[in-house]
């Protein structure tokens, strides 16, 4: 990975020097069928690339990007260059470039990949058949055509592809010819190359077409397509994704004046990916998981279509105007975020919405916001490895509360108004962050240069808490809003919010009766228009989730909470207590064991599908980092009679139902629990209206292979059941997770040793191994894990080298040796490589907090 990086600094020297004016690939990929040549090495593929650019001075020197097992041919302005003196395997060095135009011209043979990164191959088990897909962010393009690789250097592109006859192929640009084996696409608008996209394959693909009219009497029309594998074709439901495309489109037209500038729009679900989408302008790309094989509730069509309109608002945020350099990532990631939740509560029937962003992508961001890697907003990206680790919870999640709270401090139309300027003046150009907050500023008439300071360019998540007296006769005397910080990240930041006063009715519903929007300041701000309120029950700070903040309560708020917290009538105010308690639980203030009872006494009333969902992963988050060791057992028998007993009582052939049964699966513990879950497997137990439907199988049988219930045989049968992608997924994770020193020695070894295995199949062969029911099986791993990490780092894909880092590491080793043996790994690598030891620190951090929280529980 070393010789494949990048630096800022790199970047912008080459951005001085070079103007890009266009691109011509023609990819030969019919060499991913059938057998590999027989030669040593990577099956390939060739890659012939024209590049047109000019350079600013006579003579120059630079070099153009290119991760290739061979070259065969370099030719520039004419002239033949040996690739033996010019090529080193990551670069092409270019001397004596012409002051005008030049044209160089690359023959290569690129590899396929196995990664999920550059040209990614997958072999279908069902059937045999090869789907490709390309994946690039943040500079995979260079591993399918030589190029310019960084963000600031756009340019147009004409692919050309060869591909076996009877596939699909698709790129950005329009389908212009199309005969047997060759394809031809339109040139694209000037792009950058992490964008820039290729799909081939025999892909089942449906088409419709979206037609909007505007004011002038000009009319629009883009051809939508939707594309999967021929065996996910039967579970398709491309009808949904159409509608919820033309509703995004109806949104981004009706509020951002500019129409969609890439032509035709397809949508491909893809093997294999590491995303769970990509922002191809003409071509988006997604993981096909997105495609539900079984029963789902509907926060997995909320999520779907959140996915999809977060990519379709990168068509303007991101690719119509790019950040200049990946410090400005979450110039695009951030909008993205904001908007498609801002646009699928606006324009589609998922409008609780932003109760799922304040419950499930907030809690993303507030974690990475408190860990040692925190970093603002804009980010200090030195190279292409800090880039990678930054696709995080803050240049998302935490960017995109922080815009929620921007549209509440500068108003929602002088925030779009400002978007429409930014999309107008830097249309098909890079930008950084003055060039936003100009049009912002402009718009709102607000200064942003201090707003920017303070919630953009500093890190950490600022605490709000209430404090309130009374009078004897129970009415507020005082209510002040303390904030707080952590001493790591001591800034106080101006926050907007509001302050809900909730009292209990006669009927026991726990209700808001005053509200007051404050703007807190400073550690003490008064809320002057609830003086003289009668003396609430519950005090919520941040009321409607206006802000970006973690909340804690007052000392009679908290007793309110422990016996009404399911009492909460409105369902984001609900959610944010819950948001906040699990807070408190990471924070070692609230023992593991309160918040699991909570979860037991109320979850069985949440309404929110979405919120209920996060209820469980919290639970079982609290049983097995946070809980006191003495205390886990009992624990997880009382988590798995809760699960039960609601799953029961649930609504025959509900939501609800199918999320208990999963939850009662994944928490199950006793012989009578894996006797129910054989049952419903074997069909001698029935739960009414409880459809075991072929995923659902899976999720019953993953315990039992983890407990030693279900042994190789058995779990043969199932993948006998599903011979399918998913099917293999599954049927490696389960092997994985079997309670067998043999079983646990050779899934290491097929991940750490080898680079057999596809990212797919190695991430489930890590999901299966690292199992809470195994800490003592795990043990011996610990030194094996920090003696491994680096030869690993440098010998696989970043991708694979992270998905080993973190999902390795020896986080349920959960004692003060393991902490200790990780202190020694950092002290005594200090030149190890920053985004490697960035991965190392974060997950120290995660064992240090379950240790404090394990503390805290025990103290009980």
């Amino acid at each position: 990975m070393p010789g494949e990086n990048l630096s800022r600094d790199e970047a912008h020297e080459r951005a001085e020097l070079l103007t890009v004016d266009g691109y011509e690939v023609a990819l030969d990929l019919r060499s991913a069928v059938g057998e590999p040549d027989g030669s040593a090495g990577p099956r390939t593929f060739r890659s012939l690339t024209t590049i047109r650019f000019r350079a600013a001075r006579a003579g120059a020197s630079t070099f153009a990007d290119l991760v290739a097992p061979a070259v065969s041919a370099v030719t520039l302005n004419g002239k033949a260059l040996d690739p033996a003196a010019v090529f080193d395997g990551t670069r092409i060095a270019l001397d004596g470039l012409a002051e005008g135009g030049n044209v160089l011209v690359v023959d290569a043979q690129c590899a396929y990949s196995r990664t999920g990164e550059g040209m990614h191959r997958f072999v279908d088990p069902e059937d045999g058949e090869v789907y490709l897909y390309t994946q690039y962010e943040p500079a995979d393009a260079r591993r399918v055509f030589a190029n310019f690789e960084q963000p600031d250097l756009k340019a147009p592109y004409r692919f050309e592809v060869k591909a076996p006859e009877g596939w699909t192929v698709r790129s950005n640009g329009a389908e212009e010819f199309h005969e047997g084996e060759e394809w031809r696409f339109a040139e694209t608008k000037p792009i950058s190359t992490y964008i820039t996209v290729v799909v081939a394959g025999p892909y089942h693909c449906e088409s419709d077409l979206y037609t909007r009219t505007f004011d002038d009497g000009s009319k629009l029309e883009i051809p939508l397509g939707a594309m999967c594998r021929k065996g996910l074709a039967r579970h398709f439901d491309a009808d949904d994704i159409f509608l919820i495309t033309k509703q995004g489109l109806d949104f981004f037209h009706d509020h951002f004046d500019y129409p969609y500038p890439f032509g035709k729009y397809d949508q491909a679900f893809v093997p294999e990916y590491n995303l769970g989408a990509m922002e191809n302008p003409g071509c988006v790309t997604f993981r096909e998981e997105y495609i539900y094989r079984g029963k789902v509730t509907s926060a997995s069509y909320e999520r779907r279509a959140n996915v999809i309109l977060h990519e379709m608002a990168h068509m303007w945020f991101g690719d119509l105007v790019t950040m200049q350099w990946w410090d400005d990532l979450w110039l695009k990631e951030s909008f993205a975020d904001f908007m498609g939740s801002f646009s699928m509560v606006e324009a589609t029937r998922f409008t609780n919405g932003w109760i799922t962003f304040a419950n499930n992508r907030k809690a993303w961001a507030y974690r990475a916001d408190q860990l040692p890697s925190t970093h603002p907003i804009t980010a200090d990206i030195r190279d292409l490895e800090d880039a990678k680790l930054n696709f995080d919870g803050i240049t998302y999640a935490k960017g995109a509360s922080v815009l929620k709270q921007l549209v509440a401090y500068v108003g929602r139309d002088a925030f779009l108004e400002g978007a429409r300027r930014y999309f107008k003046q830097h249309a098909y150009g890079n930008t950084q962050l003055g060039d936003l907050l100009s049009v912002l500023a402009e718009t709102s008439g607000r200064d942003m240069t201090s707003w920017s300071r303070s919630w953009l360019q500093t890190a950490g998540v600022n605490v709000l808490t209430p404090a309130v007296t009374y009078d004897t006769a129970d009415r507020i005397t005082e209510l002040v809003v303390l904030q707080g910080a952590a001493a790591s990240h001591p800034e106080l930041r101006p926050h907007r919010v509001a302050v809900g006063l909730y009292r209990l009715t006669p009927a026991g519903d726990l209700v808001r009766y005053a509200r007051a929007e404050v703007d807190v300041a400073g550690p003490h701000t008064v809320v002057t228009e609830l003086a003289g309120a009668e003396k609430p029950d519950l005090v919520l700070v941040n009321d409607d989730d206006l802000t970006y903040c973690k909340v804690r309560f007052d000392e009679g708020s908290l007793a309110t909470l422990r016996e009404h917290l399911g009492d909460i009538t409105d369902p984001l105010a609900r959610a944010l207590c819950w948001s906040a308690l699990w807070n408190q639980t990471r924070d070692a203030l609230l023992p593991a064991r309160d918040f699991v009872s909570l979860v037991l006494a109320f979850a069985g009333r949440e309404s929110d599908i979405g919120v209920l969902q996060m209820l469980h992963a919290w639970a079982q988050s609290a049983l097995v980092h946070y809980a006191a060791p003495a205390w886990r057992e009992e624990g997880g028998r009382a988590l798995a009679e809760g699960a039960l007993r609601e799953l029961r009582l649930a609504e025959p052939g509900g939501q609800h139902q199918l999320t208990w049964a999963r939850f009662f699966a994944a928490v199950a513990t006793s012989e009578a629990d894996f006797q129910l879950l054989t049952g419903l497997l074997d069909g001698t137990a029935v739960i009414e209206g409880l459809d075991v439907d072929q995923e659902l199988r899976w999720a019953f049988l993953s315990p039992l292979a983890s407990h030693g219930v279900a042994n190789e045989p058995a779990i043969d049968a199932e993948l006998a059941r599903d011979d399918t992608a998913s099917g293999k997924r599954h049927h490696v994770r389960c092997l994985a997770s079997r309670p067998s020193e043999a079983v646990k020695a050779q899934a290491w070894a097929a991940v750490v040793e080898s680079d057999k295995l596809s990212n797919a199949l190695a991430g489930a062969t890590i999901a299966g191994f690292v199992q809470p029911s195994q800490r003592e099986l795990l043990a011996p791993y610990t030194a094996s894990y920090f003696e491994a990490i680096e030869r690993v780092w440098a010998e696989r894909s970043i991708q694979i080298g992270m998905d080993v880092v973190k999902g390795l590491f020896p986080g349920l080793q959960d004692d003060p040796a393991t902490l200790a043996a990780t202190d020694a790994w950092l002290t005594s690598r200090p030149d190890a490589a920053p985004a490697l030891r960035r991965l190392v620190l974060e997950a120290r951090d995660d064992l240090a907090r379950a240790l404090r929280g394990q503390e805290c529980d025990a103290a009980v």
